[in-house]
């Protein structure tokens, strides 16, 4: 590679994505499928010295809230992404085959159609030379994007599509780059290991959706992989298309009172309470949504609450709120409703707080509750659990409550917290005699020294 040529991914653990900040050798920058929460690769640009000249999308993002538009408006940036029909903000649009010369280098279009249907993949050239191919939702390390994003009647001929895409991309050299925007921890794919980068041989040789005999195989293996998924998914897509509200700054989290809160309770509002498991646990608003602040809150928030219903955060005050309200941000929760002013020391309302019970596992292994609830996924799930434990992932909860019976309940996950955000769900449509286990199966196993049960 040249010696001017330099590439940062910029690295969303909770979403699992991979934005890429792009040197372009000549004091500007090219940024590959940036989130709405640009922190990070404005302060990886302005860390080099580097303007934010172009904003690149390989497809129309279902989770999250892009950031092209943002820089487009905010730094002066050029919008390059794929035709989707107009589009509510400016966009210089590429078709396959398409290049564009960005300082010494060019990007050239490449259709790969499946994870969505007008998918670009972008081949970075230093004159003859290839350096690399951004695969955004196409060729993932170890597997590919998910084709079940746009509707019911897509998912298989976008998975056609994919094993087409993928074939195309087999063409390149073995020892081509591969740089995904979709890696560990994302939704938009099945099950991924620890790596984000690749390379063609690397993926032809071991990936398994590489390995499979012609296209119906490669259709049946890519579906059977596919796991649930959040439904603000849905959402997202249009919101995209249509053009994100232009934020500028961090959305702001107004101080409220007790008082305040407990009247926008009254009209209909949702408190989400991000403080760790253990605080929630000792005491929280009743009717109060878990969702932990750590890296996966915007999934789950995302997942969970009701975009339509304004949100009240109580928070910890060493949590920072800006982190809070860009979270949200990145799965259009735009604007909150605010904060409770001096979080849970402040509550005054008329209604008296509510708990809930925390196990370590020497405890929960003395019990014998009426079911123990695990809400992992289901892949987790079949990975080992304890054995009886019953499997209700965490974002259909609400909708498989008549499941639960009535009794002692013990919820589980693999750390706590999604265990805890479970616990609040049920909480709040009436389950009484909850507790939760602080850890997972693992140290279930090991405090009783059993094996765990794998499979359904």
């Amino acid at each position: 590679m040249p010696t001017d040529f330099t590439l940062v991914p910029v690295i969303d653990e909770g979403l699992g994505n991979s934005t890429y900040l792009l040197d372009l050798g000549d004091g500007r920058a090219l940024v590959i499928d940036p989130e709405r929460d640009l922190r990070q690769v404005r302060a990886e640009a302005q860390r080099r010295g580097l303007q934010i000249a172009y904003a690149v999308e390989t497809h129309l993002h279902a989770d999250f809230i892009s950031g092209v538009r943002e820089l487009g408006e905010t730094e002066g940036a050029t919008v390059i992404a794929p035709e989707v029909g107009p589009r509510g903000f400016t966009v210089t649009t590429m078709a396959d085959g398409d290049t564009l010369t960005i300082g010494a280098l060019t990007l050239q279009a490449w259709a790969t159609p499946g994870h969505s249907p007008e998918h670009l993949s972008y081949l970075l050239h230093d004159d003859d030379q290839l350096l690399g191919v951004f695969t955004g939702g196409s060729l993932m390390v170890g597997t590919a994007g998910r084709t079940d994003l746009v509707s019911p009647d897509q998912t298989i001929p976008l998975a056609r599509d994919q094993y087409r895409s993928l074939q195309r991309l087999m063409t390149l050299p073995d020892d081509t780059p591969v740089w995904p925007t979709h890696g560990a921890g994302s939704f938009c794919s099945s099950s991924l290991g620890g790596d984000r980068v690749s390379t063609i041989g690397q993926e032809r040789a071991t990936n398994p959706l590489l390995q499979v005999d012609g296209e119906d195989a490669f259709v049946e293996a890519l579906l059977g992989s596919m796991g649930s998924f959040p439904d603000y998914f849905l959402r997202l897509g249009e919101i995209n298309h249509k053009g994100p509200a232009v934020l500028g700054s961090a959305p702001a989290l107004a101080p409220l009172t007790a008082t305040e809160v407990d009247d926008l309770i009254a009209d209909g509002a949702q408190i989400v309470d991000v403080r760790p498991p253990a605080d929630f646990a000792a005491r929280h608003i009743p009717g109060a949504l878990a969702i932990t602040l750590r890296p996966v809150f915007a999934t789950w928030l995302g997942w969970l609450a009701d975009a339509k219903r304004p949100v009240v955060i109580v928070r910890d005050p060493a949590q920072n709120p800006d982190d809070i309200a860009w979270e949200a941000a990145k799965v259009g929760f735009d604007t909150l409703a605010g904060e409770l002013h001096g979080g849970m020391t402040a509550w005054t309302g008329p209604v008296d707080t509510d708990a809930l019970n925390l196990l370590d596992a020497d405890q929960f292994s003395a019990l014998t509750p009426a079911i123990v609830l695990d809400i992992r996924q289901h892949g987790e799930f079949t990975a080992g659990h304890v054995p009886g434990a019953r499997n209700i992932e965490l974002g259909t909860l609400a909708e498989n409550l008549v499941q639960i019976p009535a009794g002692p309940v013990v919820v589980m996950c693999g750390h706590g917290e999604r265990a805890m955000t479970a616990a609040s769900i049920l909480q709040r449509a009436g389950h009484s005699d909850i507790q939760v286990l602080e850890g997972g199966p693992a140290d279930y196993a090991r405090t009783i020294g059993q094996h765990l049960q794998v499979g359904s």
